[in-house]
Parts: structure tokens; C-alpha cells; sequence
């Protein structure tokens, strides 16, 4: 009896929540398949909540799942039969799990191929898992213990633009211009908190954000950025480089908006492009700092010239950490017109 009052009022729900969303019948099936360990709201009837409930394995989906919530259990493996009748999923999130590449059975995942959204932060992989459906857009697999890339595993992925691989144990030869060969749209890649000991090869001319705080990066090739045009946020936060160990313009270009050399080895500011508008120097070694060396055009005093469009456009600067007293040089401030903060 209580069982068919639940489902008098689930239904009396569906008439004033749902229809448009899902036909009645779908709803119905949807609710009536919901497994036993999860919560299925009526009034989200193709969200799927199985998070925090200590599951050690995938239970069977209902069909009409787009959003599919297991974060904070102890699940080990991803299985085709649990999600075989899942075929229109958008969202999985796997965060927080016991997942390794061997519990991952072969094919699953590029079985669904409606998927967008994939989340596997803090497993135990060991590389990125294939196949990955054609459908993905955002891939994120933080705090891991990937080392491989296996070649191949992007071909296809032509709608990935967010790679998030931060905190896991790549090197220089797994990130090679084969390993991301398919990343023909990426925006975001995100290696902080990897081992690189140089600047990744093969990333996409379509990157956009550029993460790779925390490694042991000494070096930048001369031309590093003419493969990548459309750079505007480059973060190197706490890794080894320093004024030896790149040409003084290698960040001049005109596309970096954000610009993040904190906790380094610099001992000088490097030349910096007039559209800059965030430069973070902070915990350097850095001990003077003037408009002559650092301005990207001539320092004027004339108000006239902030107000070109060539003008410098920095407007936060960080220098804190540094061996530099102030005040800040005159030309400095005169070259940086539009300069809103200035941390020292």
C-alpha cells in the first residue's frame, strides 16, 4: 500500500513537473527502475544520486539517465552491464573512487556516446582509459597516478576542449605531440603537479589555458609559442626557470593576457607584451625593476598615449617575495597607465 501511495504521488508530481522534459511513460520506467542504493528525484527524473553511500560497484542505471552521480564510494571497476541500458548519459561523475585501469572494462566507455562530461578526479589510474566516446567534451582525471598517455586515445575526440591530467605522475615522453595527436579543439590542458622537466610538445594551436604550475621546468625553446597563437593564460607557478633559461621576449606575445611566473628563479623582469593585463612575479629573486626595462613601448608622460589602443594594458602586478624596495620607479607607473593594483 505505501509503495502505491508513493507511486500515486510521483505520478500526480509528473503532471505538474515534468512532461515536457520526458514522455510520461519514460518518467514512469525511469522511476520504477531506480536502483534500490540510489535517489532518483521525481523532479529531476534523468539525475541518478548513488554518491556517499559506500558502494563498492556501478548498480544497474535506469535508461533515461542524462546525469549520473557515484562520487565518494569504493568503487573499483566500471562494468558494461551496469550501464548497458544507460545509453543516453551526458554526465559521470566517478570522482573519489578506487578505480584503476584494470577495473575499467574494455570498450565501456566508448559505448556511450552521448556522453559530454566525464569525471574521474582521485582514482588509481595509471593511464588515461580507451577508447573515450567521440561525444566528450570535458575529461577530468586530477589526482591519479597517470603516467601513460597511450597513443591514439584522443583520435576522434574532436570536441574535447577541456583536459584536466593535474597531479599525476607524467613525464617529458608521455606528453608528446603522438600522445595528443586528436585534441583538434582543446581549450584548457591542465599538467600542474606533474614531473616535467620541459615545456609538454604536440599541444594543439587552439589552446587557450595553459596550466603547468608545479613541476621542474628549467627551460622554454626560443619559438615555444608560434605553435600555439591563441595562448592567452600561461601559469608556470613553482618550477625551476630562470633569466638563462629563456630568451628575455619568449613571453612577448600578443595574445597572453595572464601571466603567472610566481615562486621561481628569475632575477630580472622578462619583456612582457603590451596586452598583458595580469603578471604575477611574486617569489623571485628579483631585485630592481624600471620602466626602461620593462615597459613594452617607450615610457612617455603623456596622458594622451594611455589611451591608444597600443598602449600598455597591465592593470594587476605582483612582486611581492622579491629583493625589490619601494617605491616603485616613476617610469614604471608612468608606463602602466592603467595599472589598478600593485602588490610590493
Amino acid at each position: 500500500m505505501a509503495h502505491l501511495l508513493h507511486l500515486v504521488f510521483v505520478v500526480s508530481l509528473a503532471g505538474t513537473v515534468l512532461t515536457q522534459d520526458m514522455p510520461y511513460e519514460d518518467f514512469l520506467a525511469q522511476i520504477q527502475a531506480c536502483p534500490k542504493e540510489c535517489t532518483c528525484p521525481p523532479n529531476f527524473p534523468r539525475a541518478v544520486y548513488c554518491d556517499n553511500k559506500g558502494l563498492k560497484s556501478i548498480p544497474n542505471i535506469p535508461p533515461h539517465t542524462w546525469y549520473l552521480y557515484l562520487q565518494n564510494n569504493l568503487i573499483e571497476g566500471v562494468s558494461g552491464d551496469a550501464l548497458k541500458n544507460a545509453t543516453q548519459l551526458r554526465w559521470i561523475n566517478l570522482n573519489r573512487n578506487k578505480i584503476t585501469n584494470e577495473g575499467v572494462e574494455e570498450g565501456v566507455l566508448g559505448t556511450l556516446t552521448e556522453l559530454v562530461h566525464l569525471y574521474m578526479d582521485d582514482n588509481l589510474l595509471s593511464s588515461v582509459p580507451s577508447p573515450l566516446p567521440a561525444s566528450l567534451e570535458h575529461l577530468r582525471l586530477s589526482r591519479n597516478r597517470i603516467s601513460k598517455i597511450p597513443a591514439g586515445v584522443f583520435n576522434g575526440l574532436n570536441k574535447l576542449n577541456l583536459l584536466d591530467l593535474q597531479s599525476n605522475k607524467l613525464m617529458d615522453d608521455a606528453v608528446t605531440e603522438v600522445s595528443l595527436k586528436g585534441l583538434s579543439s582543446l581549450v584548457q590542458i591542465n599538467l600542474a603537479k606533474n614531473q616535467l622537466s620541459s615545456m609538454p610538445l604536440g599541444l594543439p594551436p587552439t589552446t587557450t589555458q595553459l596550466f603547468l604550475d608545479g613541476n621542474n621546468i628549467e627551460k622554454i625553446p626560443a619559438d615555444y609559442f608560434k605553435g600555439l597563437p591563441k595562448v592567452a593564460f600561461l601559469r608556470l607557478n613553482n618550477n625551476k626557470l630562470g633569466n638563462n633559461g629563456f630568451p628575455k621576449d619568449v613571453f612577448n606575445v600578443s595574445s597572453i593576457l595572464d601571466l603567472q611566473l610566481s615562486h621561481n628563479q628569475l632575477t630580472e623582469v622578462p619583456i612582457i607584451p603590451s596586452g598583458l593585463e595580469h603578471l604575477h612575479l611574486d617569489h623571485n629573486n628579483i631585485k630592481t625593476v624600471s620602466g626602461s626595462s620593462v615597459c613594452p613601448v617607450p615610457v612617455t608622460e603623456t596622458v594622451e598615449d594611455s589611451l591608444n589602443s597600443s598602449a600598455p594594458r597591465l592593470r594587476y602586478l605582483r612582486l611581492d617575495g622579491n629583493d625589490i624596495k619601494p617605491p616603485i620607479p616613476r617610469d614604471v607607473i608612468l608606463c602602466f597607465r592603467l595599472l589598478r593594483s600593485i602588490v610590493i
